[in-house]
């Protein structure tokens, strides 16, 4: 089982949502010992890591690596909605990006 990535409001309610049933951001996302990736190195793909908007414009810088390395349709399509929730929580107020694990 893979991550789900919810956007959500200051309370912990999910705004929005994406999930990854088949853990195809296990191939993509880079290891956790890779200090390369200060973010996304961090990502728990077995508890939670939380993101807020203060983060998203390195999030984001380091999300480009993870969108070049979609090889297919549905990578592709995965890291896009992904990359649109992290917008999201960049510009808008008291929202965050969440990485909830197995």
């Amino acid at each position: 089982m893979g991550l789900d990535i919810e956007l959500q409001d200051e309370w912990g309610g999910r705004i929005d949502s994406v999930a990854d049933p088949k853990n195809l951001l296990g191939r993509l996302l880079p290891a956790n010992n890779d200090h390369a990736y200060v973010l996304l190195s961090g990502i728990d793909p077995y508890g939670d890591t939380l993101f807020n908007c203060i983060q998203m414009e390195r999030f984001i810088s380091e999300w480009r690596n993870v969108v070049s390395k979609a090889e297919n349709q549905e990578e592709r399509e995965l890291v896009s909605k992904i990359e649109s929730l992290a917008h999201r929580c960049r510009n808008e107020v008291h929202v965050y990006l969440k990485f909830i694990g197995d």
